[in-house]
C-alpha cells in the first residue's frame, strides 16, 4: 500500500457524464492540483438521459454545471462531447478519436479514469469510457490512474441501493490515499440537477470517509 500519487505535472481525466468528475474522482482531482498538477477533464456525453433534474434543456444545464463543478475542483480545462447518454458501448473508435484529440490538445503525463471492471458503479458507460481511455493511453505509452471502490464499499451500495457497484480487493487497489473532500463536495453541489439529498452519490462519500483507493496501470499493461 502506498499513499503516493505519480508525480505528474499535466492530468488527463476522462469520464462518461457531467458530475463523474465531481461525485467520482473529484478528491483525487483536488489532491492532484494541490500537488502543482494542471488537471484537464473530458466528458464524453451530456448526461442528457438522466432521470434526476430532468428537463427539455438537461443536456445544456448539465453542461454548465461541469464547467462550474471542475472549476471548483482548480481544473484547468473542460471539454464537452455529445455522444449518446447511455449509448458510449459499440462507439469505441469515436470515444478514441475523442480522447486522442484531447490527449494531442493538453498533452498529459497520465490519465485518471474509472476503474474499467464495471465501471465502478455498474454503468456500462463508465466501461466504456474507461477501456477508450486505456486503449489510447496504451497507444500513447501513458500510465493511467484508475479509481475504485474496497470490496466493502461497494457490498454496501449494493446492498442498500440494489446498485451494481464493483468492489476490489485489498490488493487491486494499491494506492490509498489521505483526501479533503471539502472542493469536492462544493463540486458536487454545483451539480445541482443531480445533488439530491440522500443519493448513492452522498452515500459513497460518507462510506469512504477521508480515503480514496486506485491503481496505476502501465502502457505495457502491468
Amino acid at each position: 500500500m502506498t499513499e503516493a500519487l505519480p508525480n505528474w505535472k499535466r492530468v488527463l481525466v476522462v469520464v462518461a457524464h457531467p458530475d463523474d468528475e465531481s461525485f467520482g474522482l473529484g478528491a483525487v482531482i483536488a489532491r492532484l492540483v494541490d500537488d502543482g498538477a494542471e488537471v484537464s477533464v473530458l466528458c464524453l456525453t451530456a448526461g442528457e438521459a438522466s432521470t434526476l433534474g430532468a428537463s427539455p434543456d438537461l443536456a445544456e444545464i448539465r453542461a454548465a454545471e461541469l464547467d462550474a463543478a471542475a472549476s471548483a475542483l482548480g481544473c484547468r480545462t473542460t471539454a464537452l462531447r455529445t455522444h449518446p447518454d447511455g449509448g458510449l458501448p459499440g462507439r469505441e473508435a469515436a470515444l478514441i478519436d475523442d480522447i486522442e484529440v484531447a490527449v494531442d490538445t493538453t498533452r498529459p503525463d497520465g490519465l485518471l479514469v474509472f476503474a474499467v471492471e464495471g465501471g465502478v458503479t455498474g454503468h456500462p458507460d463508465h466501461e466504456a469510457a474507461s477501456r477508450a481511455a486505456l486503449t489510447v493511453a496504451a497507444e500513447r505509452g501513458l500510465p493511467v490512474l484508475e479509481w475504485g471502490l474496497p470490496d466493502e464499499v461497494a457490498a454496501v451500495l449494493r446492498g442498500e441501493f440494489g446498485a451494481g457497484f464493483t468492489g476490489h480487493a485489498a490488493d487491486a487497489l494499491p494506492i490509498v490515499i489521505d483526501v479533503d473532500r471539502a472542493r469536492q463536495i462544493q463540486a458536487a453541489h454545483l451539480h445541482v440537477t443531480q445533488a439530491i439529498p440522500g443519493s448513492v452519490l452522498w452515500r459513497r462519500l460518507e462510506l469512504l470517509g477521508t480515503r480514496e483507493y486506485l491503481r496505476l496501470t502501465q502502457p505495457d499493461g502491468r
